[in-house]
């Protein structure tokens, strides 16, 4: 019988210390406590130190499974992309399933606090997050999107999903009441000199217009028309 491929580690990871060692932690357990940390108390509020005080033990004794705080967020993080559900790609319907796959991935990575900004300025290359990745590219592909579009539309849509949960987080943290908040900064363009800024002074009203949620779907519509473009322009050449 054979067993199912194992994804490997990335080098720079800790290797996983023998069951041995420390048999009443284990990396899993840290990973569900930082996640609780990070829900609670954002991710600034994360530290090694914080983490083991949530585990009733030492700092010291996270360091056999986790090396520092950096590697630990990239595992929150990739527990979190786990939550994402991947479906079987369909050529027919590309464009409905990765807009569909990644409004879900927003709306898991937003309704788990700040998690998003781990996302920024690092490839997230934990097995779930590959999994998310080679779902979408699967999904490109099928829908006859040439391998650079395909391959760098995860880079992009993947920053786009990231920058707008970071938002939502944010904002919800915060206790921003979006619809006062917005009506100021109407206010505020309204109130520009149209000698100067004759555009933004006559487009305030729809600047801003619509919530987090259409705003979203506006973006990622003009990401997945222009990946369209990009499969129309290969079936013509």
């Amino acid at each position: 019988m054979s067993t199912a491929p194992v994804v490997p580690e990335p080098p720079w990871r800790t290797p996983r210390k023998d069951p041995a060692v420390r048999r009443s932690l284990s990396r899993e357990a840290i990973v569900r406590a930082a996640l609780t940390v990070l829900k609670t108390e954002g991710i600034d509020a994360v530290s090694m130190r914080r983490v083991a005080t949530e585990l009733g033990t030492g700092a010291a004794s996270l360091y056999a499974h986790v090396a520092n705080k950096d590697e630990l967020l990239a595992l929150v993080f990739d527990e979190v992309a786990g939550e994402v559900t991947l479906p079987e790609p369909d050529g027919a319907r590309w464009q409905e399933q990765v807009t569909e796959l990644w409004t879900e991935s927003r709306a898991v990575m937003a309704r788990n606090g700040d998690i998003a900004r781990v996302a920024i300025g690092a490839v997230p290359l934990g097995p779930n997050s590959l999994r998310l990745a080679e779902t979408t590219t699967a999904i490109l592909r099928a829908g006859g999107v040439p391998p650079r579009p395909a391959a760098w539309a995860v880079d992009v849509i993947g920053m786009f999903v990231a920058a707008s949960a970071i938002e939502s987080a944010q904002h919800e943290r915060a206790g921003v009441d979006q619809e006062a908040y917005y009506s100021q900064v109407a206010s505020y363009f309204r109130s520009l000199p149209a000698e100067l800024f004759p555009v933004l002074a006559s487009l305030a009203r729809e600047l801003t217009s619509g919530d987090a949620d259409e705003r979203f779907a506006f973006g990622l519509r003009l990401l997945v028309g222009g990946l369209a473009a990009e499969a129309d322009a290969a079936t013509r050449s």
